[in-house]
């Protein structure tokens, strides 16, 4: 069973982290930021805390795991600001002062007594934030992309693996709460950040963290959702249900934002009439 669940986690964070870096190379780094707040690192680390202690527990794990999301955004704002300012090691610099900040405000988390409300305010709040603070960072696309082997490849899968095996383990030693906390850890997005950063450039890896914030509410919704259902329907139907609602806000955004677009569209063709 431990072999399995071994080789599980390794294909899943394989398939996740490959497929965000493709996806920023193949569309844009704009469609990889908001598609790395679905609900990837967080819905694996939620369902094996579930299969391997509890429903229950990772019900309870998911609330903190929202609170948690305040720590994960505060990591991608202090990885952007390291990496305007540091030149020499820059990701390696960057990295460091992003984890260091995130399990600053992880720890300063745990000091709040949490409840539902609490859990969903703060997150939404701080996802407003940062939205509004990297309002001034520009949408780049990736021009010319690097070509793929099997290196390249298994570099990618590795920083995924190493970071959800590592995550996932944590309920073995700490309670619910930490492990919630813990949880929310960007074990997708950071990886992400790492391969695109030192493929491209700043610049590219700015563009999937400005992006970042507005992905981050499907997760939101996500953990909220497995609070609820998990304890209702088990692991199994409530993974099902908790990923259609977090689905379900990224094609309402995608819908939204057409609409605004295309309605900027056709405001600038009347002026240029004019």
């Amino acid at each position: 069973m431990t072999e399995l669940l071994f080789l599980i986690k390794l294909a899943v964070a394989i398939v996740f982290v490959i497929g965000l870096s493709l996806l920023a190379e193949n569309v844009s780094p704009k469609v990889a930021g908001i598609l790395s707040g679905y609900p990837t690192g967080s819905a694996i680390t939620l369902f094996f805390f579930g299969l391997e202690v509890s429903p229950d527990y990772a019900a309870k794990s998911a609330v903190y795991n929202m609170i948690g999301l305040t720590a994960a955004l505060s990591f991608v704002y202090i990885y952007y600001i390291a990496s305007k300012y540091f030149v020499k090691l820059n990701i390696l610099l960057s990295s460091l002062s992003a984890i260091l900040g995130y399990f600053v405000i992880v720890w300063l988390l745990h000091l709040i007594e949490i409840n539902i409300f609490l859990a969903i305010a703060i997150p939404i709040a701080f996802a407003l934030l940062y939205i509004y603070l990297f309002r001034e960072i520009k949408n780049i696309t990736i021009e010319t992309k690097a070509k793929l082997n099997f290196k390249i490849l298994f570099v990618r899968a590795f920083f995924a693996a190493l970071i959800i095996l590592l995550i996932t383990s944590v309920p073995k030693f700490v309670g619910p709460n930490w492990a919630g906390l813990f949880s929310a850890f960007p074990t997708t997005l950071f990886p992400l950040m790492l391969i695109i950063h030192y493929t491209y450039s700043k610049e590219h890896v700015h563009t999937v963290i400005k992006n970042v914030p507005i992905g981050m509410f499907s997760l939101i919704i996500y953990s909220l959702t497995v609070s609820i259902v998990y304890p209702l329907f088990g692991i199994y139907l409530g993974t099902l249900v908790s990923f259609g609602t977090a689905t379900l806000y990224l094609l309402v955004y995608s819908k939204i934002k057409s609409l605004i677009n295309n309605r900027k569209r056709v405001v600038e063709l009347k002026k240029g009439t004019h």
